[in-house]
């Protein structure tokens, strides 16, 4: 199993300005929850379990620049980059502000 604990994942999309969300992980056992903000997002909190091959199950819950309070769930699965690090495609759902769905992909930060 991937050890989350303390590893920071940023987005591989960046926002008009440049930049993007920064997430710090935390892990102990099978539960894994973490906290970002950058870009776009003031603040998110993400709470979920790691399944035996590293991939995170979580809900989140953020407060965008705009204000607007959005929730969901997302499936995030690793891949080992050829540097070691750790690259998350991330399957998520969200319920409010408006319902969608897409895919995004964060990589660990050195």
């Amino acid at each position: 199993m991937i050890n989350y604990d303390g590893k920071r994942f940023r987005n591989t999309e960046r926002s008009a300005d440049g930049t993007a969300p920064v997430a710090t992980y935390h892990q102990a056992g099978d539960l894994v929850w973490a906290e970002a903000a950058g870009g776009d997002v003031r603040r998110c909190m993400l709470v979920g379990v790691c399944d035996p091959d590293g991939t995170i199950r979580m809900g989140y819950t953020m407060v965008l620049a705009n204000g607007e309070t959005a929730i969901g769930r997302c499936v995030s699965t690793p891949r080992t980059l050829d540097d070691g690090r750790i690259l998350l495609h991330e399957e998520w759902e969200r319920y409010q502000p408006r319902p969608g769905s897409g895919v995004s992909f964060i990589e660990e930060m050195e």
